[in-house]
């Protein structure tokens, strides 16, 4: 295991940065535990001359947990379903996904 792969994995077992979550390939069950970070920021972005806020949220999942998370399965964190918008991300060292979802 590279020092990347066990810091990443230190963050993601501390339970004030990360939450179990459940993960649903194409949106069923059976689900399965991960731990996720939550993200939610603003973005803003611009049609024609106008600037839009709006809020987001993203997810931060170990590769390990998901091998390749799809626009529109689910993930599940506190009773709230979110639904995979967009194509996930892998951050540099591969060992994490950043997926962007919206409320199911």
């Amino acid at each position: 295991m590279s020092v990347f792969a066990a810091a990443i994995d230190a963050l993601f077992d501390d339970p004030n940065l990360a939450r179990v979550a459940v993960y649903r390939a194409g949106g069923a069950d059976p689900g399965v535990p991960v731990r996720a970070i939550l993200h939610r920021p603003d973005r803003i972005g611009e049609f024609a001359e106008t600037r839009i806020l709006t809020e987001t949220t993203m997810f931060d999942i170990r590769v390990s947990e998901i091998v390749a998370p799809a626009e529109g399965e689910t993930i599940e964190v506190d009773g709230a379903v979110y639904v995979i918008q967009g194509e996930p991300i892998r951050d540099a060292e591969r060992l994490v996904w950043s997926i962007e979802a919206r409320s199911a």
